[in-house]
């Protein structure tokens, strides 16, 4: 017995020592609580500022950088690859691309979010109700009435019509934002992109931008998806914490939920350490899922080179290196998930949930103030207490949970963002006239640094004039230092010269493609100036819109241009074949770059000149696969039109058609002057007949040697 005694004094001791620790708890609850709630806010001031603090020091770094600068050898800039993180520039960009799709107080967005978060706090209220019924049922069984646990039920049934209702709709709400998000900033891109030729100036002037089609296509909507997600993975779980900890704190005490709080975000702050910088590698998969696809556009685009080089086997080493680059960062990302799930998985549903269990137990075990006096006399109210307040903590560990699993899509919608906001600022900067290229020049740019920093002037006027401007090549040589030459409207322009000398450098600026890097020039408008290439585009569309293009058919009608006349414009091509080739006559549609051969293809392209009816016209090679008859037939009809030529070409046959030469020799310098057509083919004839006299000197003296030896 006495064993038996010393064994149960220590837990008599225990109970006791509870018990006056719960009474002195009871007696200062109120100075407690106000101890606690003060340190609350205290720390929370405390993090707030530094918070600000480390932001300001963050923002002082980035401007060091910024200021410093990293050059490389050559002397360019070197941009480097951004780091994806939640730092000021995020927010940044993420606020201007919420301006983009949310444009306003009154817009249909806006009125979708207020209606979404009806519905969220609709949602709530219900699942609060629910976690009441949930208990109310579990009382009636325990305390074994049938009736009351019939009528429950009934109730229970009748709250999940509003519920059902709520959750679809808050699932379209979630799918329609995701779409008018998409919609607003792909309207928005194609607009910038579209314009002032920004689509040419990121694929031909500045290389930041790999792959556009990828930003544009796929990155948009996975933003657009992703910030219609997490407002309702965010927005829902901080409204159902909010309400359910104030329900809590009123069932089991303030202090409990608090004491619990600290316990979760101590555990919070150790998994966000623990994370892994997902929005990054979020970004390097749409990176390199972009890189694979365009190796395949590549291939689809040059087809034809490849068949002919039978570069197979390389190109299958180019793709399948691509993919697996691409396999084995999808396969890091899906470890780094799978070991961070774990981690999730046990903190939140396990640790959570005995800190959850405990808490629950508070009313149960202990008395609290201003609870009824009957409020845990019998085994049904207790219960029902717990299970109550069971649903509510699940419910508020679940939301908590889905904010902590929101960090993870706060850093994926981060890498998209990044994508995004990238291709904007790109696209700001080439309408700015700013670009920014990895320059390879066969001498080094060191000479050229100079000529490439500096812009020169262009002046709309009637006719064409250069003064001093340097033409640039794609890779940064200087071509020519300071062109200069002028042409009047009906001046017809023969530009000759070897490859690379800058005959398309020339035509480029002239269409306003390129940069003036110095010097003035003066041309026409861009509406005045229409180019012909070797190889002309031929558009997805009707027959008659490859005569018109880019005009639309309500363009055309606006002109007063009809099928008739435009059938005569074919007649002078002899095409007017091809409107009878389909049923459908002018209106009938096909891939015209594979139904239409080379000459049929330029013969069209000169088509569409004779319709537009330009001042100037810029003819690249353009009858290069047609008969000389059909060159005639061009020419003449376009110099009887008024349309003045410029044409590259090294057919002698169309020096006939024009009265101005420049001539480049490949060195750096040129040759402008009057063009006298017999005078130069009789002097090419005779230059000609004597370089076949000069190599037949060598066999001559071969042969005199043979004689005189003989």
């Amino acid at each position: 017995m006495a064993a038996q005694s010393k064994l149960v004094l220590p837990d008599r001791s225990l109970k006791s020592v509870v018990a006056q620790l719960t009474h002195l708890y009871v007696e200062n609850r109120t100075r407690i609580s106000r101890v606690v709630y003060l340190t609350l806010l205290v720390a929370l001031v405390n993090r707030v500022r530094h918070a600000i603090s480390e932001q300001k020091a963050a923002s002082a770094r980035e401007a060091a950088k910024r200021k410093l600068g990293t050059t490389s050898s050559d002397g360019t800039e070197v941009t480097k690859k951004k780091k994806v993180e939640l730092n000021r520039e995020f927010f940044k960009s993420l606020l201007r691309l919420l301006k983009i799709v949310v444009p306003g107080a009154r817009s249909k967005e806006t009125r979708l979010l207020i209606s979404h978060s009806f519905f969220l706090v609709v949602r709530t209220l219900i699942s609060l109700k629910v976690a009441e019924m949930d208990g109310a049922i579990v009382k009636a069984l325990v305390k074994g009435s049938g009736k009351e646990f019939l009528t429950r039920i009934v109730w229970w049934m009748l709250i999940a019509v509003p519920a059902t209702f709520t959750n679809s709709m808050l699932s379209y709400h979630q799918a329609e934002l995701s779409l008018r998000y998409r919609t607003r900033l792909t309207q928005f891109i194609h607009d910038k992109y579209l314009s002032q030729l920004t689509f040419y100036g990121i694929s031909a002037l500045d290389d930041r931008i790999k792959n556009p089609d990828q930003l544009i296509a796929v990155d948009v909507a996975k933003f657009s998806n992703s910030l219609a997600e997490l407002y309702s993975n965010l927005a829902k779980p901080i409204l159902d914490m909010t309400i359910y900890t104030w329900s809590l704190s009123k069932s089991v005490g303030g202090e409990g939920v608090m004491f619990m709080s600290l316990l979760v975000q101590l555990s919070a702050h150790l998994m966000r350490a623990l994370t892994p910088p997902f929005g990054k590698y979020v970004a390097d998969e749409a990176r390199l899922e972009g890189e694979f696809r365009f190796q395949h556009s590549r291939l689809i685009d040059h087809s034809e080179e490849v068949a002919l080089y039978h570069g197979h086997e390389a190109e299958k080493d180019t793709l399948d290196k691509g993919y697996f680059t691409l396999i084995k960062h999808v396969n890091y990302i899906l470890r780094r998930r799978f070991y961070h799930g774990v981690m999730e998985d046990f903190v939140i549903k396990y640790f959570w949930g005995a800190l959850g269990l405990l808490l629950c137990s508070v009313p149960v075990f202990f008395k609290l103030p201003n609870q009824l006096a009957g409020a845990t006399a019998n085994m049904g109210d207790r219960t029902e207490t717990f299970i109550t307040n069971r649903r509510m903590l699940l419910s508020a560990s679940d939301a908590f949970g889905r904010v902590m699993f929101s960090y993870r899509e706060i850093m994926e919608l981060a890498g998209y963002t990044s994508r995004v906001a990238s291709l904007l600022e790109v696209m700001d900067d080439i309408q700015a006239g700013h670009f920014e290229k990895k320059l390879v020049s066969s001498s080094g740019i060191e000479d050229n640094e100079a000529v490439l920093k500096g812009r020169g002037k262009v002046i709309e006027s009637k006719d064409i004039e250069f003064i001093d401007v340097p033409i640039i090549s794609p890779n940064g040589d200087v071509l020519v230092r300071a062109l200069s030459f002028s042409l009047k409207q009906g001046e017809h322009l023969l530009v000759v010269g070897p490859n690379g000398c800058g005959k398309s450098s020339l035509f480029r600026i002239l269409g306003g493609l390129w940069p003036v890097y110095g010097g003035t020039v003066y041309k026409p408008p861009f509406t005045d100036i229409f180019y012909i290439p070797q190889r002309p585009y031929l558009s997805r569309g009707s027959l008659r819109q490859q005569i018109t293009y880019p005009d639309s058919l309500r363009t055309v009608r606006a002109r007063g241009v009809t099928d008739s006349q435009l059938l005569d414009i074919l007649r002078i091509l002899s095409l007017e074949h091809l409107v009878d080739l389909y049923p459908e006559g002018w209106d009938a549609e096909a891939e015209w770059r594979d139904v239409l051969s080379g000459g049929l293809q330029q013969r069209v392209a000169m088509a569409r000149l004779f319709y537009h009816k330009p001042r100037y016209a810029i003819l690249d090679e353009c009858t290069s696969s047609v008969t000389l008859e059909t060159e005639k037939v061009m020419y003449d009809n376009a110099k009887a039109m008024e349309i003045t030529l410029m044409t590259v070409s090294h057919r002698r046959s169309l020096w006939k058609y024009h009265s101005r030469i420049l001539q480049f020799d490949g060195q750096g310098h040129f040759v402008f002057t009057k063009l006298d057509a017999e005078r130069r083919l009789k002097l090419e004839d005779e230059k000609e007949d004597l370089e076949v006299l000069l190599r037949q000197v060598p066999d001559i003296e071969r042969r005199i040697g043979e004689l005189t030896a003989g």
